[in-house]
């Protein structure tokens, strides 16, 4: 199964008719250059599962320090992967890693 499928399939398991209204998953670009993934927890199996930050070539303010970076945490109840333009597939795989080691 490729990431997008497992990325859409996730989607479609979290759809109940309400939390895709005021959830979902958005992937935007930045001008650092580089991707952003923004996933909504509430009311999804994750939304009270730990999640340690992965922090690779950014600083203490999750700004880039280099060409390659990657950074993936969670923040008011958002999943947040940010990472430069080679890694949209590495960010979705770490999240898609993470629902998985918790059951979804």
């Amino acid at each position: 199964m490729t990431t997008l499928s497992r990325i859409q399939e996730w989607y479609a398991k979290q759809c109940n008719g309400v939390w895709e209204h005021s959830s979902g998953v958005s992937i935007a670009s930045c001008d650092n250059p580089g991707w952003w993934v923004k996933i909504n927890l509430s009311n999804t199996p994750l939304e009270d599962c730990r999640f340690k930050e992965i922090s690779e070539g950014v600083d203490s303010q999750r700004f880039p320090e280099g060409e390659r970076w990657l950074n993936c945490y969670v923040e008011n109840g958002i999943w947040n992967g940010a990472g430069d333009e080679t890694k949209l597939e590495n960010i979705l795989e770490v999240f898609l890693q993470w629902a998985t080691d918790n059951g979804t």
